[in-house]
């Protein structure tokens, strides 16, 4: 007898949209069963943190009714980077087994935290030049965000399956949809509402990850306070909206100032890098934005395409293409935890 794996629903809880995508299983790769989502009100999460539990919960069955989700079975992520810390470290050769025993002794000298408070894992990369010595990521997210994420999502209805972290979910999208090219160091740059997500991928590696406390909410903010408007009024106009007695233009011009910021943020991020870097993929609601990828591009000085989480998966005519295509970039996070199964590594 032959069984496929269950698919999971990938749960993206970003601070200013719930995404959710289920991808199914097929011959020759996955076919797309699931994408909806629905935006969030302000200050629910702040950088990585539940500020409002009770609303959250509300919004994921909002989420889950909207999208018909039919599993209870979920995969999320973390982020944030006062919660989670990703490192590259050198240690000596030992087998997974091992190295599962004594991975608190050996994290305890790179995780800034208390040891006891944090969930620990890792992923051996592979051996380094240096005779018995490998590489391994080591990630470690503390306890008390995983639990109040865990408490809301059961609180929803939901049974999380697998706990990701966003930079790795970008990683195992783009490996879907991209050729690896050796040699090649590669920015995965997700630009949320409120956080950015780095992944350098170098000959389709992970090599190097950050995460900051900034994004398109400051492009809400200016406009709010040039234009003295509501929040849900700023969203409609950075989305390019028509919004009565203000212009386009106008709009642009004043969003820029806050594009000048995120950018800013991005190439301290790329700096601490010290290598060169060939391309970025651009994920998340600030690829949406119009001329943001292009000014990204002209500012950091390196060629930028947006992300297209869906360009290797079979996605059936129930579907609105045109949307689909429209919202892809906001649903890269949300489509790399839809990869993910139990067990897997």
């Amino acid at each position: 007898m032959f069984f496929t794996q269950r698919s999971t629903v990938g749960l993206d809880i970003g601070s200013g949209y719930l995404k959710v995508v289920q991808l199914k299983d097929t011959k020759g790769g996955y076919e797309l069963e699931l994408f909806d989502m629905v935006p969030l009100p302000p200050e629910l999460i702040v950088d990585g943190s539940i500020i409002d539990s009770l609303r959250l919960s509300d919004a994921l069955k909002e989420l889950a009714r909207k999208a018909r989700i039919k599993t209870k079975d979920v995969v999320i992520s973390i982020a944030g980077h006062s919660s989670v810390i990703i490192k590259r470290v050198s240690l000596p050769d030992m087998s997974e087994e091992e190295l599962s025993e004594s991975i608190k002794f050996e994290a305890e000298q790179y995780i800034p935290f208390d040891i006891d408070d944090v969930n620990l894992d890792f992923q051996i990369l592979g051996p380094k030049e240096e005779p018995g010595q490998m590489d391994v990521i080591l990630v470690a997210v503390k306890k008390d965000i995983i639990n109040e994420y865990l408490s809301v999502v059961k609180e929803a209805g939901f049974n999380c399956q697998i706990v990701d972290v966003n930079s790795f979910a970008l990683e195992n999208i783009y490996e879907v949809n991209y050729e690896i090219e050796p040699g090649k160091n590669i920015a995965l740059i997700n630009i949320g509402a409120s956080t950015i997500n780095m992944n350098i991928l170098k000959g389709g590696i992970s090599v190097f990850t950050r995460d900051s406390a900034v994004g398109s909410n400051l492009h809400t903010e200016v406009l709010q306070r040039e234009f003295n408007l509501t929040f849900d009024v700023a969203e409609r106009l950075k989305r390019n909206e028509p919004v009565e007695n203000i212009s386009p233009q106008d709009s642009l011009s004043v969003m820029d100032l806050a594009s000048e910021e995120i950018i800013g943020e991005v190439n301290r991020s790329l700096e601490y890098f010290h290598e060169e870097i060939n391309e970025v993929i651009l994920s998340g609601g600030c690829a949406l934005i119009k001329d943001f990828p292009k000014i990204l591009a002209e500012k950091i000085g390196v060629e930028t395409k947006i992300m297209q989480p869906f360009k290797n998966i079979r996605i059936p005519k129930k579907f609105d293409m045109s949307y689909i295509e429209e919202m892809a970039p906001i649903a890269a996070i949300a489509a790399g935890l839809a990869l993910r199964r139990p067990g897997d590594r």
